[in-house]
């Protein structure tokens, strides 16, 4: 079912969410987070945080449709993003952590489809949506710093990712919701001026580079992997606990600055 405001993305949400903890299914990793995000944007609409709450909204509802209709596209076997794919396709690991989960979902939405949505919005008039751009970000930022902060509770040893850096440490431990933001903005400035096929081809070239990113991510190679296995081991094992855990407070209190 096609989602036509903040609600409808909400209550699909919650539908995902419940489902998961019903299934015990790691899927719900990423609509808890994503949960806190759009009930943070509809509390800042009321508050009339936003120079354009209407547009703010159609915004936020574009956005998330791109990971609703990805997810729907999944359960019925039909072709999808491959940065979305290898997100999907992770939660089917028992051996991925929920910051690789959290992750993977992070890098599909807002390296692919963040930039598409603003394209979407702008009606080729960019300038006049990248104040909703920038709000949803500061919104996104906010939020995952604080829940992958949370993680070490389900995750108690976490903290030895640090120990040791290389390219593969920095993508795992350093993935920047700045950088990400700023890589979507150029990808929607390319967008916006393509139009039939070359606009589709614009798509696929930029999904086949966060398909790339998303691969590091979740591929784990020499000593890496040999720590992401201790670490996932003191992991909390119930997906359906962790879900929960992550979706409590969702309707918490954020300023948008």
């Amino acid at each position: 079912m096609a989602a036509n405001t903040i609600d409808d993305v909400l209550a699909q949400l919650e539908n995902i969410i419940a489902e998961s903890i019903k299934t015990n299914d790691r899927m719900g990793y990423f609509a808890a987070l994503y949960y806190k995000v759009t009930a943070s944007v509809k509390e800042g609409i009321a508050k009339g945080q936003f120079a354009n709450g209407a547009q703010m909204e159609k915004f936020d509802v574009v956005f998330a449709s791109r990971y609703l209709d990805a997810l729907t596209a999944w359960k019925n076997k039909q072709s999808l993003s491959a940065s979305w794919l290898v997100a999907f396709e992770a939660t089917k690991s028992s051996g991925a952590l929920v910051l690789q989960q959290l992750l993977l979902g992070m890098s599909a939405h807002i390296n692919l489809d963040l930039g598409i949505a603003a394209a979407e919005v702008s009606g080729g008039q960019l300038a006049g949506v990248q104040s909703d751009f920038d709000s949803i970000n500061i919104i996104i930022s906010a939020l995952t710093y604080q829940v992958v902060n949370d993680i070490a509770r389900m995750s108690p040893l976490l903290s030895l990712l640090g120990l040791h850096y290389n390219n593969q440490t920095s993508i795992l431990i350093q993935f920047s919701i700045d950088n990400a933001r700023d890589g979507a903005w150029c990808f929607a400035e390319d967008l916006v001026k393509k139009q039939g096929a070359d606009y589709t081809a614009c798509i696929s070239q930029r999904d086949q580079t966060i398909k790339k990113l998303a691969d590091g991510l979740i591929i784990m190679k020499g000593f890496l992997r040999f720590t992401v296995w201790i670490i996932h081991l003191f992991e909390w094992k119930s997906p359906a606990r962790i879900i929960k855990a992550l979706h409590e407070d969702s309707k918490q209190k954020i300023v948008v600055g």
